[in-house]
């Protein structure tokens, strides 16, 4: 089943972005109407962090973004298979690019908006020196090699597994090193803090200010989003007021600053997932 998976996006790798998108919005659909779980977890994250919509407000948000969803996971087909013309005709850098050449540490806050694998390619492409990304091994070893050879499709990527720690990572991030974060997910009560997310208390590593002070690194935001064109990669200024001596502080700006890109268009971010899974002592589970 994996290998005809793997075969058909092979396959779409040469079709028009609209064929493409139009598949995408379609697997979106499937996931809307069979994907129950998530669709609860979809709905339960929008009430949670954006009271102020109607119940029908929320539902179209949801709905839009589980095409958006599937749209982005066809998309990879012509991300990690297509000629490098191709793609790079896809990725539009917006804002400050520029700042990415900067010979400097760097940390890339890229938060989980439904581009994120596009943002993570784009930055790949274009970089100068290796870029590093942290990932989750899949149990599927066949489907764990495809997503592996899609990410390290382009010779700057140097990856790292969270089951290894950040001792790695920090001795690559002194050596010049991109490092491509994304640590706006709950992973777990180890190691995190509770800080405020859009109104809701959320278990949240505060990796983004430790690496950054560690090595005395700039920490500049990089959003994806998709586009009827491919993807808009927007890179921001780097943060002038970060990282401080109160990672506490730090973290929770990290997530008003995350709060205020989202709201710009909130159906692109990843609220297939559990963001709240984790709570204080004492709270039930949200979901």
């Amino acid at each position: 089943m994996i290998s005809f998976f793997i075969a058909c996006m092979r396959g779409m790798a040469g079709w028009p972005l609209s064929w493409v998108r139009a598949v995408g919005a379609g697997l979106g659909w499937l996931l809307w109407c069979f994907a129950r779980s998530r669709r609860h977890i979809v709905l339960t994250n929008l009430r949670l962090c954006m009271p102020e919509l109607t119940e029908a407000e929320r539902l179209a948000l949801a709905r839009e973004h589980f095409r958006l969803v599937g749209q982005t996971l066809i998309d990879r087909a012509w991300l990690w298979h297509a000629p490098e013309a191709v793609v790079r005709s896809r990725l539009r850098w917006c804002g400050a690019p520029e700042v990415l050449s900067a010979q400097t540490p760097m940390v890339l806050f890229a938060p989980h908006f439904v581009g994120l694998d596009a943002g993570g390619t784009a930055v790949a492409m274009n970089a100068q020196q290796p870029v590093a990304f942290i990932y989750v091994t899949q149990t599927n070893p066949e489907l764990e090699a495809w997503v592996r050879q899609g990410r390290e499709r382009w010779g700057h990527v140097k990856p790292y597994f969270r089951h290894e720690g950040i001792r790695k990572i920090i001795v690559g991030l002194k050596r010049g090193e991109r490092l491509h974060l994304s640590p706006d997910m709950d992973l777990g009560r180890e190691d995190s803090i509770f800080v405020p997310f859009m109104g809701v208390t959320a278990a949240t590593v505060p990796s983004l200010s430790r690496m950054a002070k560690l090595v005395g690194a700039q920490v500049v935001p990089v959003v994806t989003r998709l586009t009827a064109q491919g993807y808009d990669i927007e890179v921001g200024p780097p943060w002038s007021d970060f990282p401080s001596d109160d990672a506490k502080a730090d973290t929770e700006r990290m997530n008003e600053r995350l709060a205020e890109i989202i709201r710009l268009e909130p159906a692109q971010y990843y609220w297939v997932h559990k963001r709240f899974k984790t709570r204080p002592e004492g709270e039930p589970s949200v979901y």
